[in-house]
């Protein structure tokens, strides 16, 4: 059966609210896309230290 709210044989969204979706959990709001990351912010706050980055304060 298809996912819910896709067609099936639909390629991948190219724009719109759908296009971009975190790569952990498939969020769509709270997205950081800067330096191509594609993770809500909830799933950037848990693995920061494990992709590099580091907390100044």
């Amino acid at each position: 059966m298809a996912e819910e709210g896709k067609k099936s044989g639909a390629s991948p969204k190219k724009f719109g609210r759908g296009a971009n979706v975190c790569q952990m959990c498939g969020r769509k709001q709270g997205l950081v896309r800067r330096y191509n990351i594609m993770l809500c912010r909830q799933c950037f706050r848990e693995n920061a230290a494990k992709i590099g980055f580091k907390k100044m304060n």
